[in-house]
């Protein structure tokens, strides 16, 4: 009788830690278990078709995840963590890379998640609030999903049909996540709110405050002749296939 090949896996933590997932998602454990990357994946990386539509990187991970899931309700942060994690199991913790034409190299293994508060997350709940600083407003938002990710996407693609020179990434984004203006849900007060009432500081004042909460890894690293803040670690194509040769 044939046997079947049982893959090694690992167990991955997500930044999140579960904690903005319905309590009924595989994804509220706070851990996703992922498989090593084979042949298979290396095949996906590869796949010209996959390459164009932009789709390779999430082919491979919906790939190498085992926790039966839906993929859409990743939140970012947390795909990131996946992401990290299916280089390690593929082709280990060390990724050399070019800055300003020097080599560097990051060990994988050692990067952290980023250092926020997790008592504003309320368990099962991805709703937040926030207060503009300017205008006084009150808003709720939520954290983007990659079905988020994929719906902004679209949208902003489709815009750029009829305005080939538009640039609507921003202001379709905070369409997206923000789910209510001073307590209203209706989507034609918040489409109207962020193009004709968010004030340009406001609006780069939310941003920034999701950035410094919003669970995620730190991809930062510090290169002697890089600015004080560091800089962020560059994913291309020899991120997840450093044999590429690109």
């Amino acid at each position: 009788m044939e046997q079947k090949q049982k893959f090694p896996t690992e167990m991955v933590e997500l930044p999140s830690k579960g904690l903005l997932y319905p309590k009924d998602s595989a994804l509220a454990s706070g851990t996703i278990e992922m498989k090593y990357m084979t042949a298979r994946e290396e095949d996906i990386l590869t796949n010209q078709n996959y390459i164009q539509q932009g789709v390779v990187i999430d082919k491979l991970l919906q790939s190498l995840i085992v926790t039966p899931i839906n993929y859409g309700d990743l939140l970012v942060g947390d795909k990131n963590a996946i992401l990290i994690a299916s280089r390690v199991l593929g082709y280990g913790k060390d990724y050399e890379f070019d800055y300003r034409g020097t080599k560097h190299i990051v060990d994988l293994a050692e990067l952290t998640f980023k250092d926020i508060d997790y008592k504003p997350l309320e368990a099962g709940k991805n709703q937040f609030s926030f207060t503009m600083p300017s205008t006084g407003t009150n808003i709720t938002y939520k954290l983007a999903t990659h079905a988020d990710e994929l719906a902004i996407e679209q949208e902003v693609k489709g815009l750029k049909k009829f305005n080939k020179d538009s640039s609507t990434e921003l202001s379709t984004r905070l369409k997206r996540i923000i789910t209510s203006v001073e307590g209203n849900s209706e989507t034609k007060t918040i489409r109207d709110f962020v193009d004709n009432f968010l004030l340009a500081r406001d609006s780069r004042a939310f941003r920034e405050h999701i950035k410094n909460t919003q669970p995620d890894v730190d991809l930062k690293f510090f290169p002697e002749d890089g600015p004080e803040g560091g800089v962020d670690i560059p994913i291309g194509i020899t991120f997840l296939w450093p044999d590429s040769g690109v």
